[in-house]
């Protein structure tokens, strides 16, 4: 064990180390610090239904849903839309629904405050389907992030810290291992 540690050019490990913890705790308070609004839209689910009336009407539905993970207020989100159905926001807030130039409607919310969550479901019949409908989501701050979501069960916080400390090890191992690859070959 002392001979591995004793082969080790530490000098060489500092050299990379460094730059790359800096690099990674640079981006995270850059992360933490940073104040503007982060819209995230996502759709919440599609589903059809069979109405038990003489006709067997089929009714479709889906949702989405939007959040501001920023620590900002979003000011102006407008969720633009090819074709509007009926709808329903939960929780209830503010809006208001303006007609586009060349067809088709935009639901305007004024603000959506830091870490506040709305969803927008939509009721419509045959032969509009989910696609169909929505268009755009933005603010006045810029487009939101659009999610494509696949439920998945969620790993304890303490399992993804160790995961991100062991892939940190591995890619400063993998690099340290190049530098010493590239100084053997080169300069020996």
């Amino acid at each position: 064990m002392s001979q591995l540690m004793n082969g080790i050019n530490w000098n060489l490990v500092i050299n990379i180390g460094v730059p790359l913890l800096t690099l990674f705790l640079g981006r995270y308070l850059d992360r933490v610090l940073e104040k503007r609004p982060k819209l995230i839209s996502y759709l919440g689910h599609v589903s059809a239904f069979s109405l038990q009336d003489e006709k067997n009407t089929q009714v479709f539905t889906h949702s989405i849903v939007l959040l501001n993970t920023g620590r900002k207020t979003a000011n102006n989100i407008r969720i633009g839309h090819n074709y509007m159905p009926k709808f329903n926001i939960y929780p209830n807030v503010s809006h208001t629904v303006e007609n586009v130039s060349g067809g088709g409607a935009e639901i305007l919310i004024p603000k959506l405050v830091p870490k506040e969550q709305l969803t927008i479901s939509y009721l419509y019949f045959p032969p509009v389907t989910w696609d169909k409908i929505n268009l755009y989501t933005k603010s006045d701050e810029g487009l939101a992030k659009v999610i494509n979501v696949i439920p998945t069960p969620l790993l304890p916080k303490w399992v993804i810290n160790v995961l991100r400390i062991l892939i940190f090890i591995g890619i400063v191992t993998i690099l340290y291992l190049i530098v010493y690859g590239i100084k053997i070959i080169f300069f020996k």
